[in-house]
């Protein structure tokens, strides 16, 4: 597993980077290939914050865990990873093909944008990421988009063709799907 390491208003120090990469390599047994690590660590209000986020081919997990001491904000983290990576293993073994955890081809640019409040103004884009789409179910788009705790996911909906579709998350607490044509 490669890792990245990255300290937001704390100072990491070898012994804390030594003790998370021995904590979140031991889930590398539950991946086939290379996984990547990005670990965060933060502090806020008192608190520590370590925010796990595993890319394996595409696939994402991300956690964050925040306790008053740094190395138990790793645990709880590593524990919380631990748990999704399961939850998820064993719903794809039982709904997706075996292929669905390769990588895809395609990448696909999302943006994010900030809303002004000037209506007369242009539209100022403040971020854009770039990533892979992959063939998969609506199941499967849910999914990952609750792995990552998102609002919508951008996926090519293998039940139609590989057409562009999105999931999203509804307000009364179930799931929309759009579907291009």
């Amino acid at each position: 597993m490669k890792f990245k390491f990255t300290d937001k208003k704390i100072k990491g120090t070898d012994e804390l980077h030594e003790y998370a990469e021995k904590k979140i390599g031991k889930l590398d047994r539950f991946f086939k290939n290379e996984s990547q690590a990005s670990v965060t660590f933060s502090t806020e209000r008192g608190r520590y914050i370590a925010e796990v986020t595993i890319n394996n081919d595409g696939t994402y997990f991300r956690v964050t865990g925040a306790t008053h001491d740094i190395f138990a904000s790793v645990d709880s983290a590593v524990a919380a990873i631990e748990r999704q990576i399961r939850k998820n293993k064993t719903r794809l073994g039982k709904k997706i093909r075996t292929g669905s955890l390769d990588k895809a081809k395609t990448p696909v640019i999302a943006q994010d944008m900030a809303e002004d409040e000037d209506e007369s103004a242009e539209f100022k884009i403040v971020r854009t990421k770039m990533f892979p789409v992959k063939p998969m179910t609506p199941e499967e788009a849910v999914l990952q988009m609750n792995l990552l705790d998102h609002e919508f996911f951008v996926f090519k909906n293998q039940n139609s063709k590989d057409n562009f579709s999105i999931v999203y998350k509804r307000k009364q607490g179930d799931y929309g799907l759009i579907e291009t044509k």
